[in-house]
């Protein structure tokens, strides 16, 4: 799927969801998709929905947090953005999100590429529905992150 569909389907998947844009209101249609993976002040990020999730978007902010490259983390398997130990509750929220088309306020830990632990908090999590309704995959933005101890 080309970055700007891609970008639409997650803009207009929360829209629908959530009730309101994850854009500033002074921004133009025809800049939305730039503005997302380049300047966007929050992580934005999406897998497939496959049995075994792969990231398909990942904005410049994710990329800086998870310190991949856009081509490194695009095609990557969501489930090693965890600890193996956490695999389980990600997977929880993941499924949760799956039966109720979105969640709000979780909080988890993620692995950088260095190794780095990381605290994700506040994030969003909501499934990419296209106008017929079928899903996509999922996306999740977060504002706030920290380093775990």
């Amino acid at each position: 799927m080309p970055d700007e569909t891609l970008a639409h389907l997650i803009l207009d998947s929360y829209q629908r969801l959530l009730g309101h844009s994850l854009l500033p209101s002074v921004l133009p249609a025809s800049a939305a998709s730039h503005w997302l993976c380049h300047e966007a002040p929050f992580c934005l990020l999406a897998h497939d929905g496959n049995s075994d999730p792969r990231f398909i978007y990942a904005n410049r902010c994710t990329q800086e947090c998870f310190e991949y490259t856009a081509s490194e983390l695009i095609g990557l398997p969501s489930r090693l953005s965890a600890p193996a130990p956490d695999r389980a509750e990600r997977q929880q929220l993941l499924e949760s999100v799956s039966r109720q088309g979105y969640a709000t306020g979780y909080r988890g830990l993620r692995i950088a590429k260095s190794g780095r632990h990381f605290w994700i908090e506040n994030v969003t999590v909501w499934n990419l529905l296209d106008e017929q309704g079928q899903c996509h995959g999922q996306a999740a933005t977060y504002r706030q992150w920290r380093d775990a101890p």
